[in-house]
């Protein structure tokens, strides 16, 4: 079996260890989000890419769901002695050694996806990971303080301010001059069918879309998404507030009805929205009630169990 993931970060990253125990002889493909990448003191940072790495590779730090397990904050310790910013984003000892190596292998003519294959030649982590682009995409937010209207980088907007001052625009900047990293097209197109995992459907799995070529692709595609949604608030983060700024609700049906029918094939939600399984607006998409909570590997692994089943059956 071929299957093909659209990823963000930690909620991706947990189902696809699901999925990886549900599924083990499964052929796996990632397409990751870069377009939260971004370049603290000078170093290329990937979160979604490195989160989905560390995840399934064993090194993450569970706690939090992303950066390195048994860190230490000495190098940021000392850049802060220096008054070298920017201070808030916790980039640890072990995970500025991925940075480093990322930014040496760039510099020497390396693309993103050929650093990320060769990162992964340590972690193992049972995939294979790709960047959504080897071009740069970089997701901006544009915001209204002390009436004046500025553009951030999403990660200012998202670790430094909380997403607590309201988006008035999210664009992907430069994503519609990028072309799908190599073997974006060809996982999509030989795959069994495509599962978008409980990602941000704004900044992650929408920033995926808007790299021409990959939407397209989809719509010949078996699409089955699991809902980041339950019960009108996101299962982690802030996505209430970037699904705000495009004008759609935080519910799993909107959710779904934002992504459509033309994309979608089907949709998993919790059993708190059953409400969707029966909504007009959702007519064209197969939708199902589980848990969706992944407490656990082996709630993530039922989670992931039951999309593929979805997806065999709509697919049928």
């Amino acid at each position: 079996m071929r299957i093909t993931v659209l990823a963000g970060g930690v909620g991706a990253a947990r189902f696809l260890r699901g999925l990886r125990a549900t599924a083990p002889d499964a052929d796996i493909t990632v397409i990751g989000n870069t377009g939260d990448d971004f370049t603290p003191f000078g170093l290329h940072v990937s979160p979604d890419l490195d989160t989905v790495m560390y995840t399934l590779g064993g090194g993450v730090d569970e706690d939090q769901g992303w950066g390195r397990d048994g860190e230490t904050r000495a190098v940021l310790t000392e850049l802060a002695a220096y008054g070298a910013g920017p201070g808030w984003f916790g980039l640890g000892d072990k995970d500025i050694a991925t940075h480093i190596l990322r930014n040496q292998l760039l510099a020497q003519g390396r693309t993103l996806s050929e650093v990320t294959r060769l990162l992964c030649d340590r972690w193992r982590p049972g995939v294979t990971l790709l960047p959504m682009s080897d071009d740069p995409v970089r997701t901006h937010v544009t915001v209204e303080e002390d009436g004046l209207q500025q553009e951030l980088h999403f990660q200012e907007w998202w670790v430094r301010l909380h997403a607590a001052v309201p988006a008035l625009r999210i664009e992907p900047v430069g994503a519609a001059a990028a072309r799908p990293a190599p073997g974006v097209l060809a996982a999509i197109a030989g795959a069994d069918f495509v599962l978008f995992p409980p990602s941000n459907p704004v900044v992650s799995i929408g920033v995926i879309l808007a790299v021409p070529g990959i939407a397209a692709a989809l719509g010949s595609q078996t699409v089955v998404g699991v809902s980041p949604i339950i019960g009108g608030a996101p299962v982690r983060g802030m996505a209430d507030a970037c699904l705000t700024a495009i004008g759609v609700q935080t519910t799993a049906a909107a959710v779904a009805a934002h992504y459509g029918p033309e994309l979608i094939d089907g949709w998993l939600v919790d059993t708190l929205d059953k409400d969707a399984v029966d909504a007009p607006e959702l007519a064209g998409i197969a939708v199902r009630a589980r848990p969706l909570y992944m407490t656990n590997l082996a709630a993530a692994a039922e989670i992931a169990r039951a999309a593929v089943e979805l997806a065999l059956e709509v697919r049928a």
